[in-house]
């Protein structure tokens, strides 16, 4: 049995007047790859966000806990330095501040300390090869310019230089030609090891071909209905959610 990482409890969120997740219950444990997949609109970016407690998401009822530490009501910023990461499905364009500036300041943040210069540059470029980002991309603006492939790759490139506890990867194969979701799919191997953990959000299952899936759960209406091996992403494929509906 792994060691819990995260477990969500009975949790249930609104946005404005309308109740997305409705008892919602998750337990991730350290080593293993989790996804989660649904119809539209069945709360799986909530979930995502109501880790993080986004503020645009209120928790009615329910807990959320990282290595048995409640972060149910923690700030964002604590929650990331506590060593959860999420990967977005419209990643936010910065000017002004180049990739190699923003990963060093956040990696500064998260670790608390100034990261060492030769040791950051080298990692960072044994990071850009393995994932083929040419050397000039860390120099430019934050996803300004960056094409929907370069984006998810940046956000898989900020995954390994932050190497959190636990990735969040909300639909980061989304748009995706085969060749970025293979690249893709390198990194989350190349970050996986038994000590963390993934938690993959998508609609899509090529991201999962080349992945050892532990566990697929069904969200549908606010709540998990079924979870089952990576089997069950391809029943999905086939069939779609009909039978997991009403």
């Amino acid at each position: 049995m792994s060691e819990k990482l995260l477990e969500i409890k009975d949790l249930y969120v609104s946005a404005g007047e309308k109740e997305i997740l409705k008892g919602m219950n998750l337990s991730i444990g350290k080593g293993e790859v989790h996804v989660i997949m649904g119809p539209n609109g069945s709360g799986k970016t909530t979930t995502a966000n109501a880790i993080f407690n986004h503020p645009e998401y209120q928790k009615i009822k329910g807990s959320i806990s990282l290595e048995g530490e409640d972060i149910t009501n923690s700030k964002t910023d604590e929650i990331a330095r506590k060593g959860v990461f999420m990967s977005f499905q419209l990643p936010e364009e910065i000017p002004g501040v180049s990739v190699t500036n923003f990963l060093k300041y956040a990696k500064n943040k998260i670790t608390g300390k100034n990261v060492k210069i030769f040791e950051f540059k080298n990692e960072l470029q044994k990071n850009m090869d393995e994932l083929g980002i040419p050397k000039e991309a860390v120099d430019r603006s934050l996803n300004v310019g960056f094409s929907g492939g370069e984006k998810k790759k940046n956000e898989i490139l900020q995954m390994l230089m932050l190497n959190p506890k636990l990735a969040i990867l909300d639909e980061t194969d989304s748009g995706l030609d085969v060749d970025a979701i293979r690249t893709v799919s390198k990194g989350i191997q190349m970050y996986k090891n038994e000590n963390n953990a993934v938690l993959i959000i998508t609609h899509n299952t090529k991201i999962l071909k080349s992945l050892k899936v532990d566990y697929v759960h069904i969200l549908v209406d606010g709540k998990i209905v079924k979870t089952g091996s990576a089997a069950l992403a391809t029943e999905i494929e086939n069939e779609g959610y009909a039978k997991y509906k009403g």
